[in-house]
This record gives C-alpha cells, sequence and structure tokens, in this order.
C-alpha cells in the first residue's frame, strides 16, 4: 500500500514529522516499508505561460519562445525550446537561470547563435518520470510565477506500507487515516459522502444467485457521460503517488475511490450488456464451457468455482478480480453501469494464485472489505464522475443478503494487565478502546466489544488485548526485569530422564539421529520379522509405506549412508517411537536403538587400533542402567547374527537386544566388518530403583579367586545367578575376569575364573571365615554344573 503523506493529512493531521509518523505507525503494527521524497530535489522552477512561439533561425527543430515568469523574472524570458508540443499560450514549469534540477544546472546561454534565459521543463527534466514525450502541460488556471514545486505540492513523501494479510482494513486512505488517529489521538476528518441526485428513472435489475459469495451488490445507471474529460491534476498525482497509472477518466476515478475508501469499484459499458436497461445483472458461478477475455488481454477458460458478473447471455467480469475486455470502459463509452460490492473472502482468496496473476481488487476482497461503506463508496464514485465528466445518475439498485456478523467478544480488564505486565485502569482501557472506534458495554472490568466490519482479524480475547497494547504504545511498556521465587527444583530419584539418557550416550561417543517412523515394509520383514506391520493410506512412498516397529531398519540405513561419505567409524543412536498393530488399535512404544561400527576408539597413538565388539557394547548398556544390574541370556533376532546375540534382561523382564549385525546384512551392505546394534525399551531405561543407604565396612575385605571347569554348555551368567543367588552376607562382589580353553582343559569343556572380594561390617575376617564361605560356593558349582576346581 503506498500513499502520498499529504493525501493523508486531509485526513488526520498529527504535529509529528513524515520520520516520527512512520515511526509509531510501524510501532503499532503498520509497518511501514520506506518513505520517498516524492520528486527529486530542485529550486527555481516557477509557473509559466507561453507568449509567443517563432522559428529558429539556424535550427529548423527549435523555437524561440517568449514566456512569463511571474515576477521572480520581471521582463518577459527569451527560451530556446526543443519540444514539440510548446505552442502559445500554454503553461509549463519554467526553470529560471541559477536553477538546480536533477543533474544540471541551469544558466544564461547561447544557443545556435540565439541567447536562451532559462529552459521550459518536462517531467523527465524535473524527476517526476523516466519517460516524457514533451513539455509538461499544466491546467489553464494555473498561477503564473507560483513556485512549481508548491503548485505540484511535492514537498510530499511517499509512505509504503508492508501490511501483514489480517490488516485489510488499512488498504485504503480512510481506514490508515482511522488508524493514525487511534494511535496518535489527532483529530480525524472522515470523508464526506453526499449523495448524488436521482434525474433518470432508469436501471438494471440485481440478480444474485450466489448470495454467500456475494451478499452485497449495489449498482447505478450512469447516462451522457464525457468520457473525453480531462482527468484532474491533483487526481492524477494522488494516482502516481499510490503506484496507480492514468486510463482514463472513468477509470481512473474508480482506482482513486479504491485508494480512498479500500472499496473496489468497476465500471461497465452499459451498451455492451445484453438487454442494455431491459435486461439484469447476475452474480453466478460459471457455467460449463464459458470463456471470458479479461481486461489484461488473457482469454480465461471459466472453472465452476469461479463467480462471475453476467448478463442475461454471457459473462462480463471474473467478480472482485477483474472486469472482461469486451465490456470494459473505453473509446466510444458514453452510458456506464457502476457496480460496487461485497465478495465474501473465502470466494476470492486463491483465485490469483491459481490464474497467476493478481489484481488490486483481488488484493483487497480476499482480505475482507468494509461491506458498510460499500455504498458509500458508490455515492463517492458517482458524485465525481458527474462533476468531472458529467452525466445523469440512477437510482442504485441493491441486493442485500446475510452479510458476515461479529458476536461481542468479552475482554477481561485483568487478563488484559496479566498479559500486557502493566496496570491498565479500566477508564485508560475505555479510552483506548473509543480510540480505535469500538463499540462496547462494560461494568466491573468486563467489556463487551463489538468489533466493526471492517475489522475482519477480531475474534477473540487476545486479539482485543492486542489492540490495546498496540494503541497505548509498545514503547509505553516498562520493561520490568523478571522476578521469581529461587528455589531448588525436586529431582526425582526414582526415574531418569530422556535427557539424561541422551547425555550418557553423548559422554560415550554416540551421536544422535532422529528417522522418519515410515519405513519400507521390507525392513519389517527381514529386520524385525514382522510380516503385519502398521500400513499407511496415503504414504509418502513404497519406501515409506509403513508404521516401524524396530529402530534397527533406520540405523542401518543410516550406517549405510555414512559409508557412502567414507566415514570408517560410526556411532549412532535414536530415542523414537514404535508401532505395532493390535487389531484395529495401534500400539505405540518409545525405544532406544544404537549401532557401532569400526574401532572401539578414534584413531590416535595411546592405543592400538581394535574393532568394537559385542562387549564394548556391552558396557555401554550397563552404564544406561547402572547402578541396576543386568542379565545378558543367548537369544536369536532376525535383524542379528544367530550366534552372537543376545537378550537384555532386567529381572524376569525382557529389556531389549543386542549382537552383531546378521550377516546377510553385512553382505548386503558390502561391509568389510561388521557393527554391532541394541534396542532398548525406554520405559525399563527410565526406571530406576530408589538408593539404598548401607552401612560402609571399617574393616578391609579379603580376595578370593578361583578357577573352576564346567562343560561347555554352561552358560557363565546361569553360574552368576546362581551364586549371588546364595546371597552369602560376607560376599559383596562376583565377577568373572577370565574364560579359557586350550592346554590343561579336556575338549568339549572351560575354565571359568572368578574374582570374589569377602567383607564384614564388624570384625576383620580371618582366613578360615574366608575359605569356608569360599567352599561353600564351589560345592554349589560342583553339585549343579559338575564343576571340578582347576589347580593348574
Amino acid at each position: 500500500m503506498k500513499f502520498s503523506e499529504n493525501w493523508l493529512r486531509t485526513f488526520v493531521d498529527p504535529p509529528l514529522s513524515a520520520h516520527d509518523l512512520g515511526h509509531v505507525l510501524t510501532m503499532a503494527g503498520i509497518e511501514v516499508e520506506s518513505i520517498e521524497p516524492a520528486a527529486a530535489s530542485f529550486n527555481k522552477v516557477v509557473v509559466a505561460e507561453v507568449l509567443s512561439v517563432r522559428k529558429h533561425p539556424n535550427a529548423d527543430l527549435l523555437r524561440v519562445c517568449e514566456v512569463n515568469a511571474g515576477a521572480a523574472a520581471g521582463a518577459p524570458l527569451q527560451i530556446v525550446c526543443g519540444a514539440a508540443n510548446v505552442r502559445e499560450g500554454v503553461k509549463v514549469p519554467c526553470a529560471l537561470p541559477g536553477a538546480q534540477l536533477p543533474g544540471i544546472t541551469i544558466s544564461h546561454a547561447a544557443i545556435r547563435g540565439v541567447e536562451s534565459a532559462g529552459m521550459l521543463c518536462s517531467a523527465r527534466e524535473l524527476g517526476l518520470s523516466d519517460v516524457a514525450p514533451g513539455l509538461l502541460l499544466l491546467p489553464g488556471d494555473a498561477p503564473v510565477g507560483l513556485d512549481f514545486r508548491r503548485y505540484y505540492e511535492l514537498e510530499d513523501n511517499i509512505f509504503t506500507l508492508k501490511l501483514t494479510p489480517n490488516r485489510g482494513d488499512c488498504l485504503g486512505m480512510t481506514g490508515v487515516a482511522r488508524e493514525v488517529a487511534a494511535i496518535t489521538s489527532a483529530k480525524l476528518e472522515p470523508l464526506e459522502i453526499i449523495p448524488v441526485e436521482v434525474q433518470i428513472g432508469e436501471g438494471l435489475a440485481i440478480n444474485v444467485d450466489a448470495p454467500g459469495a456475494c451478499p452485497l451488490y449495489c449498482g447505478r445507471v450512469v447516462r451522457d457521460v464525457n468520457l473525453d474529460a480531462t482527468t484532474p491534476d491533483w487526481l492524477i498525482r494522488r494516482l502516481g503517488r499510490s503506484g496507480l497509472r492514468g486510463v482514463n477518466v472513468v477509470v481512473d476515478i474508480t482506482n482513486y475511490v479504491m485508494l480512498e475508501t479500500g472499496q473496489p469499484l468497476h465500471a461497465f459499458d452499459l451498451d455492451k450488456i445484453a438487454g442494455a436497461l431491459s435486461g439484469s445483472i447476475h452474480v453466478r458461478y460459471s457455467k460449463a464451457g464459458e470463456a471470458l477475455k479479461l481486461l489484461n488481454g488473457e482469454n480465461l477458460a471459466l472453472q465452476p468455482d469461479m463467480l462471475v458478473i453476467a448478463d442475461q447471455v454471457k459473462p462480463l467480469a471474473l467478480a472482485g478480480i477483474m472486469g472482461g475486455d469486451e465490456s470494459g470502459v473505453g473509446a466510444g463509452t458514453k452510458d456506464l453501469f457502476l457496480e460496487s460490492a461485497f465478495f465474501s473472502p473465502d470466494v476470492i482468496a486463491g483465485k490469483s494464485f491459481s490464474l497467476g496473476f493478481s489484481s488490486d481488487s483481488a488484493y483487497r476482497f480476499e482480505r475482507g472489505v468494509d461491506f458498510s461503506q460499500t455504498r458509500n463508496a458508490l455515492e463517492r464514485a458517482t458524485r465525481l464522475i458527474t462533476n468531472i465528466c458529467g452525466g445523469r445518475s440512477g437510482a442504485i439498485r441493491e441486493f442485500k443478503g446475510r452479510l458476515p456478523g461479529h458476536d461481542p467478544i468479552c475482554l477481561r480488564l485483568s487478563r488484559a494487565q496479566r498479559v500486557l505486565g502493566i496496570d491498565l485502569e479500566e477508564r485508560t482501557a475505555a479510552q483506548l478502546l473509543q480510540r480505535l472506534q469500538l463499540s462496547f458495554t462494560g461494568t466491573e472490568g468486563v467489556f463487551n466489544v463489538k468489533p466493526p466490519p471492517y475489522r475482519f482479524d477480531l475474534a477473540i480475547e487476545e486479539d482485543l488485548i492486542e489492540e490495546l497494547a498496540r494503541v497505548y504504545g509498545y514503547d509505553n511498556i516498562p520493561a520490568a526485569v523478571p522476578r521469581a521465587r529461587l528455589s531448588m527444583l525436586p529431582e526425582p530419584e526414582t526415574g531418569r530422564t530422556l535427557p539424561q539418557l541422551r547425555q550418557i550416550l553423548v559422554g560415550r561417543d554416540y551421536q544422535e539421529v532422529i528417522n522418519y517412523s515410515f519405513v519400507d515394509p521390507a525392513w519389517e520383514h527381514e529386520l524385525a520379522g514382522n510380516n503385519k506391520p502398521v500400513a499407511l493410506k496415503n504414504p509418502l512412498s513404497s519406501q515409506m509405506a509403513v508404521m516401524r516397529s524396530s529402530l534397527f531398519g533406520s540405523l542401518i540405513a543410516n550406517l549405510g549412508f555414512n559409508l557412502n561419505r567414507k566415514q570408517t567409524r560410526v556411532r549412532l543412536f535414536e530415542i523414537g517411537c514404535c508401532f505395532e498393530g493390535l487389531g484395529d488399535a495401534v500400539a505405540q512404544q518409545e525405544k532406544l536403538g544404537g549401532l557401532c561400527y569400526g574401532d572401539v576408539l578414534a584413531e590416535q597413538w595411546g592405543a592400538p587400533a581394535r574393532d568394537v565388539d559385542f562387549y564394548d557394547v556391552k558396557a555401554d548398556i550397563e552404564a544406561l542402567f547402572w547402578p541396576r544390574a543386568v542379565r545378558v541370556v543367548s537369544a536369536s533376532h532376525p535383524a542379528l547374527h544367530p550366534g552372537k546375540s543376545a537378550q537384555i534382561c532386567l529381572g524376569d523382564r525382557i529389556a531389549g537386544y543386542l549382537g552383531e549385525l546378521h550377516p546377510r546384512w553385512r553382505q548386503k551392505l558390502g561391509l568389510p566388518k561388521s557393527a554391532v546394534l541394541f534396542e532398548l525399551e525406554i520405559d525399563m531405561l527410565t526406571d530406576r530403583p530408589l538408593p539404598k543407604a548401607a552401612e560402609i565396612s571399617k574393616y578391609p575385605p579379603i580376595r578370593r579367586d578361583i578357577a573352576v571347569v564346567v562343560p561347555e554348555n554352561v552358560a557363565v551368567q546361569t553360574t552368576l545367578d546362581r551364586m549371588r543367588g546364595e546371597k552369602i552376607p560376607l560376599i559383596s562382589e562376583i565377577h568373572l575376569f577370565d574364560v579359557y580353553r586350550g592346554a590343561g582343559v579336556e575338549a568339549g569343556k572351560k575354565s571359568l575364573a572368578f574374582r570374589m572380594l569377602l567383607q564384614d561390617t564388624e570384625k576383620t575376617l580371618t582366613d578360615a571365615e574366608a575359605d569356608r564361605t569360599v567352599a561353600k560356593l564351589l560345592s554349589v558349582l560342583e553339585s549343579e554344573f559338575g564343576a571340578t576346581l582347576r589347580n593348574h
């Protein structure tokens, strides 16, 4: 939205400079994108009259003019001019000797032997236009000798607003002026609408076949319009400074009223409407096979969702967007049908985008226009047309259906104070609402506010609170230091948060990844053994057609992605949801998955290179569960190596799986070495027992190491569980520290070496007591597992 500052000040004139006015508008949410002068800087240019014109004696294309430049020049000036449109009696801008124009200084000069005291100017030479066919001709009533900048109102600034889509009410000068008045408390001079006297009884019947799309339509006939009339300079200037060019006097006036009120209008050539005065105007959706040539020259095949203005035979215009070329006002037009309507924003919104072009009308209608001023805008346009072009007007014919309504909004002063953080008095809040021209009733700190028809963006209490803040002034809201009670927040000891789990893994050199929950159906079958995954009704692609029940597929894909980018050491983890179908329902469970590949440590000189193995990752899992101890039990999983995979058990519950990648997937990915993966249930990781206090012994511990030979099929975990299950008070720790097969151990058996720490809280243990305790455990191993003590 562009407009002239001088034009704005005819409605409201706050005691602010252009810069300050731009600042207060921006701070009130009406962003001023730029403020530019209306014209380049120049001086000593006056309105002058050409008294006579004669041929230059030494040049065929030059003329010698006698010019009356007023009192500033004294006697008439002799000026040599080459413009083709110079003639006796015209009034033009004249740069006097010494004038500073954009890029040039005017002085006395001899042109082809003839003295010239000044220059007659075109719009381009004054910086008013990029192209000019000749001198800038001024109206005959322009006062000779008057400073041209003053006459042409060039001491002006062009404001460009960058409006948000919700502020369609500021797409007209009356709306901007209303906003300025509310923000600055300056007096608003509203636009005076004087109805035009009805001089003819003719008119077109209005038939609205789509009242939901067009709840208000006004039209009137204006006869005997002189389209050859000249558009007044003041109107052309305001159009130009708003970014619109002149077309013809009627179109210029409808464009001007649109800029003035925010209400788009359209003028039809009455003679091009089928049936003329015996016919009617129809507002309807287009019919199959209809086409329309628009004013921009585009031939449009109309779609069923396009609203049109039509006569009894054909479409005349694309409603709210653009008129038709065949019914537009042009040379030879004498009689008009003027239209002013309100079209539902939902009907117009999106049409410009689909059509590939926009228009000033569509830009306003899709944001919502003030339907309370639809009739007034038509009266305003009619008066300007009859004043400038002549003509006789008929009565306004109107269709009025169900217009949009606003329910009153309850505004609680206490709520506003809490949101804004200021002690807003009830009287102050009422004054702010009055400045915004919002009607309301209220008692005891509660206002029932009725939004005006031009504010489509006011719907809830928070909208009104925002309005109070805007008009009160964001600069006036104090920047208070936040105050809060300093207190220690409780941290439960029986739980562990996801950020804590992440931190443990990051501390162990893992990096987190985030993947889609949609996966390839083949992954679910081959990696999770899930033949009935949860299928998507509208998958993004065939490779993302089902919901995952395991994190393994995504982690393996991440590994391939990294290896393809020359990464040789990969340590990843993901926390995400997995899904399982339960009949018509879907169960959702959060899991933590991880993958390790390559060296156990980053390449360095301090430690020899070694590939990561099952037990390295097992240590990472134990760190996640600490201080609880987990058991690792041999088990199979579709994604894992049949002989190198296990269940992670916590008590009697299965917490997850751990193992090397299955050989077929290693072959499929072309991996030179295997990867180790794990997957754990989050709810078993986040739950932990409350720590229990225990007495710390003051007496030294005794260490005993034993090595026993057991059959190969005896699991280490089973022997540990059995020994710990004895719960002998004197034993504080039992750990396996060696497994041996080879010389000295017969085939089919293996040697297991255990470390035991014995300690009493009341006394120092004797060797005899320690030996009796160890002997008790040996007897358990011998009786249940056929173990024999290894002596060498």
